[in-house]
């Protein structure tokens, strides 16, 4: 073993039925040093550092850390003995549990809890680390940002060794990821090794030393990060050439027919109980707009709103100029509209039901339980739409819960697609999800678009919104505080909006 490296694992072999995650898969990981693991989804990012953490027992292969002769990690107390920490992409803390007792949860030794230390321990790193909680603060009171940044903090305070960052910066804001990167910094200063999963390419040449790519289970590369520009990493990553990400909007066709300028969908003066001020809102047929904003600023809370995930409190609403009530979901489905939640794992997939019944559950819900669709019929949409997202999976008997973050995202947009919906809204759709899938993705959008369908698209990648929309509504402080289209539609019109606050008319 290299004597400046912390960890090594050689030659890593991991087999699913039907699937060969891993085949021969090499990293090393040095003292001191931010290590970006890059890759597609299905990949074999997250198989890897399943397998570093004992969530999964390897098929062959060997794992060195320093000071240790070869390492054998069996379960997830193995590795944090070992010294190797995890925060992992979505939160798998106790939000009935306060923030301290999720911080120290399962790292005592059975005895009586010292409440009062533990809570001053809690708070001591809080403070240090600027997070907006306190340690007796209830894990649920806290926003998703805070969550994670709790999560961070546990993993942080566990004198780690290895510290594994799976997509933490997800839920995070700017000022959010800045405080993280310092931590990140102050902890490689210290010898810390950090494991760096991020679909961000900006962050990766903002923070990193080098960066390891894999493709479909195998080893592409192990590269400084000075000697791989942008480019050059989206193609290892891909597999082929790619300038750049492409002026897909340029490429698409519009939504051209008479019925253009028709508003598909109009909302007055509408709110919620999640404290959205009233906000005016409408699409046009074959259109695609969307909600920006900071971290926080309302967007989700308006397309809740729209949907009926929320409680709607004032406002009207009408449909091709026809009033109509959405007081819950089931009234929007059978109205046309379909949503596809920014959390894909509390509010999207079913994790144990199996691929094709994830994607048949939004239809069947509209048509009635009573009335179960045969199984011919269920797997004629499964795999309609299997093949036509190119979702990876064994087959459509395959738990959903075993596919990569972004296959399952396919799945969920499957779901909403197959109830052929006049109106669809997609909150984060391609969060925490590769590169190749976000173009499959916005590339879908704009082609459902220029066959007639309205979509509302929200991403926290401004860059993103500006390749799929045609019209932007900006937030500030959950409220609307301007709209920007045609030649308005650049980052620096949206930034300065957003911090002057002012309404566009």
């Amino acid at each position: 073993m290299d004597k400046n490296s912390v960890l090594e694992m050689r030659d890593i072999q991991k087999s699913f039925p039907g699937v060969r995650a891993l085949m021969g898969v090499d990293f090393t990981l040095k003292e001191g040093e931010i290590h970006a693991l890059m890759g597609e989804n299905g990949a074999g990012k997250s198989t890897l550092i399943k397998v570093l953490t004992g969530v999964y027992t390897k098929d062959d292969g060997h794992i060195f850390l320093k000071g240790s002769e070869e390492v054998n990690i069996h379960s997830p107390q193995d590795a944090q003995r070992l010294g190797i920490s995890t925060v992992y992409q979505e939160i798998t803390l106790c939000p009935n549990l306060s923030v301290a007792e999720n911080m120290y949860i399962g790292r005592g030794d059975g005895s009586t809890v010292n409440w009062k230390d533990m809570n001053q321990k809690a708070d001591k790193i809080l403070q240090s680390l600027d997070i907006p909680t306190t340690a007796a603060a209830q894990l649920s009171s806290c926003s998703i940002a805070v969550q994670q940044m709790v999560a961070i903090a546990r993993a942080v305070d566990m004198e780690c060794k290895v510290l594994i960052l799976d997509e933490p910066t997800s839920s995070l804001d700017d000022q959010e990821v800045a405080k993280l990167f310092k931590l990140m910094r102050d902890l490689k200063a210290k010898g810390v090794g950090i494991i760096f999963v991020t679909h961000f390419l900006d962050q990766v040449y903002e923070v990193c030393d080098r960066i390891t790519v894999l493709r479909d289970g195998r080893l592409v590369g192990e590269y400084e990060i000075a000697d791989l520009p942008r480019v050059k990493l989206v193609s290892k990553m891909l597999g082929k050439e790619m300038d750049d990400l492409s002026d897909i909007k340029g490429e698409a066709k519009e939504y051209s027919k008479d019925d253009a300028s028709e508003k598909v969908f109009e909302a007055k003066g509408l709110q919620s109980n999640a404290g959205i001020s009233p906000f005016d809102f409408y699409i046009n047929k074959g259109e695609v707009n969307g909600f920006t904003g900071l971290l926080g600023s309302g967007r989700s809370e308006c397309v809740r709103a729209i949907f009926g995930a929320d409680k709607v409190i004032g406002g009207s609403v009408s449909k091709s100029g026809k009033p109509i009530n959405i007081s819950k979901p089931i009234d929007a489905m059978k109205n046309g509209i379909a949503y596809l939640p920014e959390d894909r794992k509390l509010d999207g997939i079913v994790g144990d039901l199996s691929v094709r019944d994830n994607i048949i559950l939004a239809l069947q819900v509209l048509k009635g339980f009573f009335k179960p669709f045969t199984k011919a019929e269920a797997n004629k949409f499964a795999d309609e739409y299997i093949k036509l997202l190119g979702i990876k999976t064994a087959s459509a008997d395959t738990p959903i819960k075993s596919l990569s973050g972004g296959n399952q995202q396919k799945c969920i947009l499957a779901r909403w697609l197959l109830t052929k919906p006049e109106y669809l809204i997609l909150d984060e759709p391609t969060r925490g999800i590769d590169v190749g899938t976000k173009v499959d993705i916005q590339k879908l959008v704009l082609k459902l678009a220029s066959e007639g369908m309205s979509i509302t698209f929200i991403s926290s990648e401004t860059d993103e919104m500006l390749r799929t929309c045609s019209r932007l509504i900006v937030m500030r402080d959950r409220k609307v505080v301007g709209e920007l289209k045609g030649d308005e539609l650049t980052q620096n019109m949206i930034m300065s909006t957003i911090a002057g606050g002012e309404s566009k008319e």
